[in-house]
């Protein structure tokens, strides 16, 4: 599966990713759901990237961390974006009584943050986003995980250049 990586030298090289993941996902023909799944350290950026995708949606208003929420919802014209922090989960059964299900539909795309916390109720990632301190920078790794993830990172390719 295709494969993508980028030095992040600030915060606005990361939001610039989100935004073009955005770009490169109304570039297509079709609605179909997108699932992200997000790895990285606290403090890695996964937040930040979120956001960039989120405005790049279209979204106008803040964008803030779902760490205390679990999901933080965006509805939008044409789409539904859901952010999910998993970190706090104690049991992956709480995914169930959430209805975790109901955020998998086509009109959907979702970033999920520490995805092994819901193992076994999430569905398949079409892209999964590692994100690694490197000195003072950060290092992003951008894995297709789908044949949809593979033409977003295609898409991708063409929109960023950092």
């Amino acid at each position: 599966m295709k494969q993508l990586e980028y030095f992040l030298a600030d915060e606005e090289a990361t939001i610039a990713i989100g935004t073009g993941l955005a770009t490169a996902l109304k570039k297509e023909l079709t609605q179909q759901a997108l699932v992200v799944y997000l790895n990285g350290d606290l403090g890695a950026g996964k937040t930040t990237l979120t956001r960039g995708f989120v405005r790049g949606m279209g979204h106008q208003g803040n964008v803030k961390s779902p760490t205390y929420t679990i999901v933080e919802p965006y509805d939008l014209a044409n789409w539904r974006v859901f952010h999910f922090d998993l970190y706090r989960l104690a049991d992956p059964e709480e995914l169930e009584y959430m209805g975790i299900r109901d955020y998998f539909n086509d009109d959907c795309c979702c970033f999920i943050e520490w995805p092994e916390k819901g193992s076994g109720l999430l569905a398949k990632a079409d892209l999964t986003i590692t994100m690694a301190y490197q000195d003072e920078q950060r290092v992003i790794k951008l894995q297709a995980e789908s044949v949809r993830g593979e033409q977003i990172i295609t898409e991708l390719a063409h929109i960023i250049e950092l």
